[in-house]
Order: C-alpha cells, then sequence, then structure tokens
C-alpha cells in the first residue's frame, strides 16, 4: 500500500499540473489526493525520532564532581547577635536623619531655640551607643563565621565599610568642638559627619539588598 502511495506520488505530483479537476472523474481525483497525502505523511514518519534539533536539547550537564560545601553550624549567641545586629540596623538610617537635621538647625536656625542643642547632643550620643552595639555585635558574629564560606566578599565588604564608619564617627565626635568656634569648624564637623554617615549607609544597604532586611 505504501509502496503504491510512492509510486503513485510522482505520478500524482505530474498529472496535478497536466490536468484539472474538470477532466478526471471524482473517484480518481480523490485517489490522486489521498496517494499524495498518503506519500507525504510516510516521509514524515521515515525521519529519525532520536534527531532532536539543536535548540530542544537540554544544556550540557557538568560532569566534573562538585566539591559539597562545608556544613557550618552557629550557636544561639550567633542568633541572637545577629537579631540585635538587625534591629540597630533598622534604626541607623533614622538616626542618621533626625541627627542631620537637628545639626542643620543649629547652624542655620538664628535666633537658635533652646532645646536643639541639647537634643543634637542626646542623638549624637544614641547614634555613638547604637554603632558601639553594633560594631561588637557584628565583630563577634564575624568571628564565630571565619570558617564560613558563604557570601565571604558580601561579608568583608560589609564590615569594612562599617568600620570605616566607626572610625568616621570618631573623628566626628573628635572635631565636634571647633564648631563652636568658626564657620569652617562647622563645615569640617559636618562634612566629616556627612562623609561617616554615607559610608556606613552604602555598607547597611548593601547588606539589605544581598540579604534582606
Amino acid at each position: 500500500m505504501v509502496s503504491w502511495c510512492l509510486n503513485t506520488h510522482g505520478y500524482a505530483c505530474c498529472s496535478w499540473r497536466r490536468h484539472s479537476f474538470g477532466h478526471l472523474s471524482s473517484r480518481k481525483a480523490l485517489m490522486l489526493v489521498v496517494s499524495f497525502v498518503l506519500a507525504m505523511q510516510f516521509q514524515a514518519v521515515t525521519v529519525d525520532a532520536r534527531v532532536v534539533p539543536t535548540w530542544a536539547l537540554p544544556p550540557a550537564q557538568d560532569t566534573q564532581p562538585r566539591k559539597r560545601k562545608h556544613a557550618v553550624q552557629y550557636s544561639d549567641q550567633y542568633y541572637t547577635r545577629l537579631q540585635i545586629h538587625r534591629v540597630g540596623s533598622w534604626l541607623e538610617l533614622p538616626v542618621f536623619g533626625t541627627e542631620y537635621w537637628l545639626g542643620q538647625k543649629l547652624i542655620n536656625d538664628s535666633p537658635l531655640s533652646s532645646w536643639v542643642k541639647p537634643t543634637h547632643t542626646t542623638v549624637a550620643a544614641v547614634l555613638g551607643g547604637l554603632f558601639v552595639v553594633n560594631t561588637a555585635t557584628g565583630v563577634a558574629n564575624l568571628v564565630e563565621s571565619r570558617n564560613s564560606t558563604d557570601d565571604r566578599l558580601l561579608v568583608w565588604t560589609h564590615s569594612a565599610l562599617m568600620l570605616a564608619a566607626d572610625a568616621g564617627f570618631i573623628a566626628t565626635a573628635a572635631v565636634a568642638g571647633d564648631a563652636h568656634h568658626s564657620v569652617q569648624g562647622q563645615d569640617r564637623h559636618r562634612n566629616v559627619a556627612l562623609a561617616s554617615i554615607g559610608v556606613a549607609t552604602v555598607g547597611t544597604v548593601l547588606m539589605w539588598v544581598k540579604r534582606g532586611l
């Protein structure tokens, strides 16, 4: 039957060009159409099904055995410190904004309200305490996780930025006295503070983006 279809296929193609359906009987025309369709179907199913198009192939699998990461277990104190550290990071930016606002009032307001200067000093002390706590918890967890290989670049970049901010805030406090005596002293105090805030903000937001709040 298939052989007949294939043999008829050539005849069907030629006859299709030489004759119209008007010159053929309905039975012969039907036979020509059926033979043509069967021949095409036979040619389609003779394609090797094992031949898969390139776009359908799955990505090549890595045959090299991968080295499994060494599991690192942390203490309960580690997670307690981590939570304290995280809460401290949430408080950080609002305290930054408040301290900057108060500092601008100290520079620009005239006459100066009596509450501005003591409030600025109080918020600065809160900021200092916040960084003492976050530095202590961060360094302690950094030491405990020293054998972990997870996100080492992220962890060390964050740590370096926050320690640099610590140094900047110490310098800010050291030049705070000059702000009472001259405009240049005010500018120096503000610029060192803003640089420290900027470095700390980058370090904090970097960790938020990579690991979540």
